[in-house]
């Protein structure tokens, strides 16, 4: 069984499209939980079992996922049928893997440097900065359309997440914009935004 724990226009909102492209909402369990949020709305929700009150969280028979790109790429790996990622343990699923394990773990930190205004040379040294992860994806989009090539993939989608919550980051950059548009005008992306606005609502 497939529990899948979120809170409405927050990352997990991300996990929720790709849910959708992949057209396996009637095989997940949604549980909407609140989530302190940085403008102080918001609460550790008692009945979610994320270890930090975050979203999101999977639960799969038992045992507990968390963060974006480990759910994504297992939710991938679950239905290899879905097309929104390359087949399991070929050369270009690991491949893949590099995508979403690069996001967590280079380009949203320097993203949250860049915003917090945080420079030192070991974060320099570590993560690199904000312009030579522009200049990866620059590369990858030259080959593209998308980041894995000919297909799109949940790799686009999670990639492209920060920039389409906060515009004014998109780099000046015509590939990367066009790249980010595209992303975002996917009718699942749209009709997931739609649901969302009715969950805040409600």
């Amino acid at each position: 069984m497939l529990t899948f724990f979120h809170s409405p226009n927050s990352r997990s909102t991300a996990v929720l499209t790709l849910i959708e492209e992949m057209g396996i909402a009637d095989q997940i369990t949604l549980k909407l939980v609140t989530i302190p949020r940085l403008d102080g709305s918001g609460a550790r929700d008692p009945a979610n079992p994320h270890p930090e009150g975050k979203v999101p969280a999977l639960d799969h028979d038992g045992r507990l996922i968390t963060e974006r790109g480990a759910i994504m790429a297992h939710l991938c790996g679950l239905f290899p049928d879905s097309g929104l990622s390359p087949k399991p343990f070929t050369p270009d699923w690991g491949a893949f893997l590099g995508w979403m394990a690069w996001y967590q773990g280079v380009l949203e930190p320097v993203m949250i440097h860049d915003f917090a205004g945080l420079s030192h040379p070991v974060l320099q040294a570590t993560f690199r900065d904000h312009p030579t992860a522009v200049q990866r994806l620059r590369k990858a989009l030259e080959r593209g359309p998308w980041l894995m090539g000919e297909t799109f993939s949940a790799a686009d989608i999670l990639v492209h997440s920060p920039y389409a919550w906060f515009g004014d980051r998109t780099p000046d950059d015509p590939l990367i914009q066009d790249w980010v548009a595209r992303c975002m005008a996917r009718p699942a992306r749209l009709k997931v935004l739609a649901e969302e606005e009715t969950r805040m609502a409600a």
